[in-house]
């Protein structure tokens, strides 16, 4: 199905609402009686992981092809060039975790300082708002793949709303979740009146996205024994795998 600029726009926003609320209400949804946070956690994680492996690294290798493509009558293609991609997202994948171990340190000694708490808060504004205004473009290549990569997403910001509520308790809570949600709809309203254009911009993105991803995965969705469960986490890679392949399979 083809989708006009309009339409795309406006699907955007709706994923854009949603993945705001579930910002918003990201407690509650943990605190859910019926669902244990332990199955919650290792059910979203399961969700992540498999988009990591299945979805995102592949469409890094993507985005490669089209830098190397675009940049071959510019500059002689070299195996560093060929990288390039792959860099850039060991560079997003090197700064989170540089600001994770800061903000780690900081909460060992007891400091909950401000400089470091907008810091980290200010990545993770600038992690969502590469979410959503990548998000258009989603929407145009593929409805089904966009609605996917949305949910993998919403689940995702679950764990890390509960690692940022535990590096600070009372910043991040009075601020923290008002902000994550607004800085999603400013990629939005960035897409919308600046939509990228160019195809290099657009795989440069999201390998900066990607890198920023594969930690924040295998930091909040790979917990420790006690807070995790196995089979949940199993189930959620399988049906995530299997959604893929049917949407893969409709799409093609």
């Amino acid at each position: 199905m083809d989708l006009g600029v309009a339409e795309s726009t406006w699907i955007a926003f709706a994923l854009t609402v949603l993945l705001a609320v579930l910002h918003l209400a990201a407690p509650r949804i943990r605190s859910l009686p019926l669902v244990p946070e332990r199955a919650m956690g290792s059910f979203a994680g399961g969700l992540a992981v498999a988009y990591v492996f299945l979805h995102l690294l592949p469409e890094l290798a993507s985005g490669n092809e089209a830098v190397g493509e675009a940049l071959s009558d510019v500059v002689e293609p070299t195996p560093l060039l060929e990288l390039a991609i792959f860099l850039v997202a060991l560079a997003g994948f090197t700064a989170f975790y540089g600001l994770e171990r800061l903000a780690e340190r900081h909460s060992d000694d007891g400091r909950d300082t401000a400089g470091v708490y907008w810091l980290h808060l200010g990545s993770f504004m600038l992690y969502n708002a590469l979410i959503t205004y990548t998000m258009i473009l989603r929407v145009r290549t593929g409805l089904l793949f966009a609605i996917l990569f949305a949910i993998a997403m919403g689940l995702h910001f679950l764990l890390t709303d509960r690692g940022l509520a535990e590096h600070y308790p009372r910043r991040f809570r009075s601020s923290g979740r008002v902000l994550l949600a607004a800085s999603l709809l400013v990629g939005w309203v960035l897409a919308a009146v600046a939509a990228p254009v160019s195809t290099v911009a657009v795989a440069l993105l999201t390998a900066l996205l990607g890198g920023s991803v594969l930690l924040n995965v295998f930091k909040e969705e790979i917990p420790s024994t006690r807070r995790s469960s196995f089979g949940w986490f199993v189930t959620a890679l399988v049906l995530y795998a299997a959604l893929l392949a049917t949407i893969t399979a409709i799409e093609a």
